[in-house]
C-alpha cells in the first residue's frame, strides 16, 4: 500500500537526514491522516494519489507567489518538494498516449463542439488518473472540440 510506503520513506529520509523528504513525507501523512479522521474512513491508494496531485498543484501555485515575490530561495525547496511527492504518483503517461486516449473517447462520443467537454472529460476521468496532467488534458480537449 502507498501509505506503507510512505511510512518506509519517512523512516529512511529520517535516517539519510534528507530533511526535505521528512518534511514532505510527514506533510502528506498529515493529510492523508487528516482527511481520514475527518471522514472517518481509510484511503484507498487511488485516494491518497488524488491527495498526492492536490499537493503538486497546491505547490505549482505557491511557485507562482514566490516566484512574483521573488523568493528563489521558496522556488528551489518547492521545487525539490513537488520532485518529492511525484515519486509517488502513477507513471504518467506520454503526451501521444494522452492525445490518443482523448481522440479515442471524442469519436465513441460522437463530440462536435465544447458543449461535449463535459462528456468527453468524464469518459477520460478514471483512465487519466494520476497519470497526466488535468490541466494539459483539459486544454487538449479543448483544443481538439474547437477545431
Amino acid at each position: 500500500m502507498l501509505k506503507d510506503k510512505l511510512m518506509d520513506d519517512l523512516k529512511a529520509a529520517m535516517k539519510a537526514k534528507d530533511a526535505v523528504k521528512k518534511s514532505t513525507v510527514t506533510m502528506l501523512r498529515a493529510a492523508i491522516k487528516q482527511i481520514e479522521v475527518d471522514q472517518r474512513v481509510e484511503l484507498s491508494d487511488a485516494e491518497v494519489v488524488d491527495i498526492v496531485v492536490k499537493q503538486i498543484k497546491q505547490k505549482r501555485a505557491a511557485i507562482d507567489d514566490f516566484k512574483k515575490a521573488e523568493r528563489p530561495d521558496m522556488v528551489e525547496q518547492t521545487e525539490a518538494e513537488i520532485s518529492v511527492l511525484e515519486a509517488y504518483l502513477p507513471e504518467q503517461l506520454s503526451s501521444d498516449e494522452v492525445v490518443a486516449i482523448i481522440d479515442k473517447a471524442i469519436a465513441e462520443i460522437g463530440a462536435t463542439s465544447m458543449k461535449d467537454m463535459g462528456k468527453v472529460m468524464g469518459a477520460i476521468k478514471g483512465e487519466l488518473a494520476g497519470k497526466a496532467d488535468n490541466k494539459f488534458v483539459a486544454d487538449t480537449v479543448k483544443a481538439k472540440l474547437t477545431q
